[in-house]
C-alpha cells in the first residue's frame, strides 16, 4: 500500500481541488490553505487536535473522512513524503 496510497490520493485531490478551486469561492480558498500541515512539521498530536476540532463542528458526517484522513497521515509519516 504506502507510496502507491499516497500517490492515488494526491492524484485525486489534485483533481477534485482543481475542480472545486475553479468556482473561485472565497471561503474554500481560504480553507485550502490548511492543506499544508505535513510540509509546516506538524505533529501527530496537533493533527488529532485538528481531527478532532473538524469532528466536534462538522458532526458524525466527519467520522468516515477523519479514518481516510488519518490512514493518509500515518502512510505520510511512514515514508516521509
Amino acid at each position: 500500500m504506502g507510496t502507491d496510497m499516497i500517490k492515488s490520493f494526491r492524484a485525486y485531490r489534485e483533481k477534485m481541488n482543481e475542480k472545486l478551486l475553479a468556482q473561485d469561492n472565497k471561503v474554500i480558498r481560504r480553507l485550502f490553505n490548511l492543506d499544508k500541515c505535513f510540509e509546516h512539521k506538524v505533529t501527530t498530536e496537533e493533527i488529532m487536535e485538528i481531527f478532532a476540532v473538524a469532528n466536534l463542528i462538522g458532526g458524525t458526517i466527519v467520522i468516515p473522512h477523519t479514518r481516510r484522513a488519518l490512514e493518509y497521515w500515518v502512510e505520510l509519516k511512514k515514508t516521509g513524503s
